[in-house]
């Protein structure tokens, strides 16, 4: 793997909302400076109470015997979104004769909120995405990631103390949309914290073109897209690659702080082409069309454009334009995902979950523990088609011992609660039995007569697709099935636990 991961997002970049959350120890230097956005300084005589000012984490001399080859210190750091690390620096910047020997990292998929004493417990599921490795002083120490799941903490060790400048964690962002809103509704389709990207911009000699999609307002003309100023013909341009493919209903470009370099006119053009580079998408005029006509700009000011936009459909990638040059703070392409693009968006998540979380995800679509590892093994699906193909392929594989273990996680038909493996699918059971709650009384005794009859002759729980179906009809149906051999029910029930784990694996990838 090259070294090319730098060009990727900083996933921890306090910008987007990192932090270090926790250490075993930071007396001579705050823990807090290994995100700093800005390079290491040295101060030649700047000390503090507690010994040499230094810009970055730095631990206190251990005293060890030699016997103690694994002793470290750490470092927690919360991602400011969640994504696949592709890379890591670690900065010895200034950092002589007190760096770390080396260093390793781990890596956790966990809630962004999670609690301290959680992460620090020693059940939880780390994974070491970095084996031990030796550190450089005062240098950029480069190491690439080969891991394909998406992680929302790292743990920083470093063997067996000493100090570290900064810590870079590049890679691609996959947003949480359960946990940061549902995909419903007009979102930001561009925004970084959405999965949104700048994937190439013909200059930004004054400033980074991922800029344009940072969370809030600039904070000063450094916080912005800025070209050079163009001594001949054309124009400069920066392409958007979209969090997920949608409709654009409005655009915000807004000029903040650019007072006297800000373009004088732009231009947005979009294109509906998934998987495409930004060299292809440069080189090939043909794949654009008009979004927004070439419009007058103003200083310093937030443009809001609606109605001037073009209807062009669901669209993946968007191109600025600006005449001739200058600066843009940040660009917003608000749109709405169809279904389409929201599975896309659920099956990128469940692609990059670590195995111990997707298990557990996919044990609330179907409590087989052979239907799970049979779909952990046949990621990453890569589209919805894929995955549901998958669901229906290795249900087709299981037994009667597997579809007994899955029958037992489902509450009986007329329950409210779900028995305790399946306990996070308890809100899908629900809306599966709507039919019974409308249910009158004298119906509900005849339910529970039936299930306890059903469970008295088979050994397991009447179980059916029950969406669209009416308390009536429900038990209608586990009379009839009353009347099936072992066998035959058995088979019956195999094949409804098919249609729900279906129909679960569906909403899972909806957000």
């Amino acid at each position: 793997m090259s070294e090319d991961f730098t060009e990727r997002f900083d996933l921890a970049c306090m910008r987007l909302g990192g932090a270090v959350i926790a250490t075993d120890d930071d007396f001579f230097a705050e823990k807090e400076n290994l995100l700093r956005p800005t390079p290491a300084e040295w101060k030649e005589h700047a000390y503090t109470d507690r010994g040499k000012w230094m810009d970055g984490w730095e631990s206190r001399r251990k005293r060890l015997s030699g016997e103690e080859p694994d002793a470290h210190d750490w470092a927690i750091v919360r991602l400011g979104v969640p994504g696949v690390i592709r890379g890591v620096v670690v900065d010895t910047a200034f950092f002589r004769g007190n760096f770390p020997d080396a260093c390793s990292i781990e890596a956790i998929a966990a809630p962004t909120d999670a609690m301290i004493a959680t992460l620090e417990d020693p059940a939880a599921p780390w994974v070491e995405i970095l084996p031990r490795a030796k550190l450089a002083g005062n240098s950029k120490n480069p190491f690439a990631i080969d891991c394909p799941w998406a992680f929302t903490h790292v743990r920083l060790n470093i063997f067996p103390d000493g100090g570290v400048a900064r810590l870079r964690v590049h890679g691609d962002i996959v947003p949480d949309w359960r946990r940061i809103g549902h995909a419903r509704g007009e979102i930001d389709l561009a925004a970084a914290e959405h999965g949104g990207d700048v994937i190439l911009a013909s200059d930004m000699f004054f400033g980074e073109r991922r800029n344009l999609i940072m969370p809030g307002r600039a904070i000063n003309m450094s916080d912005g897209w800025e070209t050079r100023r163009r001594r001949g013909p054309g124009h400069d341009w920066a392409i958007l690659e979209l969090g997920a493919a949608g409709t654009i209903s409005r655009i915000e470009l807004d000029t903040n702080h650019f007072i006297g370099n800000f373009p004088d006119t732009a231009t947005l053009e979009a294109c509906f082409a998934p998987g495409a580079s930004g060299s292809e998408l440069a080189s090939d005029e043909r794949r654009w069309k008009e979004l927004l006509p070439r419009t007058k700009l103003q200083a310093h000011t937030r443009h809001r454009f609606e109605a001037e936009l073009a209807e062009l459909g669901p669209v993946t990638h968007v191109r600025l334009r600006v005449f001739p040059d200058g600066g843009v703070s940040r660009l917003r392409v608000f749109g709405h995902l169809d279904e389409d693009g929201r599975r896309a968006l659920g099956v990128r998540r469940l692609d990059t979950l670590p195995p111990s979380e997707a298990a557990r995800e996919l044990r609330a679509c179907c409590a087989s523990s052979r239907w799970v590892q049979g779909m952990l093994e046949s990621r990453p699906f890569g589209t919805a088609a894929r995955a549901l193909e998958a669901v229906a392929r290795v249900w087709a594989e299981t037994g009667p011992s597997d579809w007994r273990e899955a029958i037992a996680a489902h509450p009986r038909i007329g329950e409210r609660e779900a028995a305790p493996p399946a306990a996070v699918a308890k809100g899908w059971s629900s809306k599966e039995q709507a039919g019974m709650a409308s249910a009158t009384d004298e119906t509900r005794a005849a339910m529970a007569e039936a299930n306890r009859a059903y469970e008295e002759k088979f050994g397991f729980l009447y179980l059916v697709c029950a969406t669209g179906k009416t308390a009536e009809e429900l038990l209608e149906n586990v009379r009839a099935r009353l009347a099936h051999g072992p066998d035959v029910e058995l088979a019956t029930a195999a094949d409804e636990l098919g249609k729900i784990t279906a129909l679960r694996m569906e909403k899972l990838l909806t957000p």
